[in-house]
């Protein structure tokens, strides 16, 4: 994965006072606050859709059980957004599929708003549509696996070191196994 654990100031300008309870007539496990910022998403039909089952399918397994009950933004962006971010929080200055900003809360928030929201994950139209071909996958399934990826980052998860690789992969491999989306990580 070319993507980032990113820790400091949202880049999406999020006023943490005004994080919102989750409406419970969504019937899902955690509240996700879907914005498409940029990019064409055509290529990704009901895109609201396959990222709530990616969520959701996420939620119900036991290594995240820290989705339930709390709220992510998911930021459907372009490249050069991504580029932008990328550039300024990881030094890279290119595009790349996700990036995941896990919430810190400021000064003096109480611990409990704090715990409830997670932070934002940005994804990048151009970049997952075109990996999707190089990768001969459906772009709906890259979607959803860079989905569960960054939501794996925002709840803690890594893949820097190996056994820390090895553990998130196979957290995405059954869930996405549940969704009926072959292993991304089988060569």
């Amino acid at each position: 994965m070319s993507d980032g654990d990113l820790r400091g100031p949202l880049p999406s300008g999020r006023d943490p006072e005004a994080i919102e309870e989750p409406e419970p007539s969504t019937g899902l496990p955690v509240d996700l606050d879907i914005v498409v910022e940029a990019g064409d998403w055509s290529a990704f039909p009901q895109v609201e859709q396959l990222v709530t089952a990616a969520a959701a399918a996420l939620a119900r397994h036991p290594q995240a059980e820290g989705l339930i009950g709390r709220q992510a933004s998911v930021v459907l962006a372009d490249d050069a957004m991504l580029q932008d971010l990328n550039g300024r929080y990881r030094g890279k200055d290119k595009a790349t599929n996700v990036l995941s900003f896990p919430f810190e809360p400021p000064p003096g928030m109480s611990s409990d708003e704090a715990d409830r929201y997670l932070g934002d994950i940005i994804l990048a139209a151009q970049t997952l549509r075109r990996e999707a071909d190089e990768l001969s996958i459906s772009p709906a399934h890259h979607l959803q696996h860079l989905v569960v990826h960054g939501l794996l980052h925002l709840l803690g998860f890594d893949h820097i070191e190996d056994a820390e690789a090895t553990e998130m992969e196979a957290i995405e491999t059954q869930v996405l196994a549940g969704l009926g989306i072959a292993d991304p990580y089988v060569d």
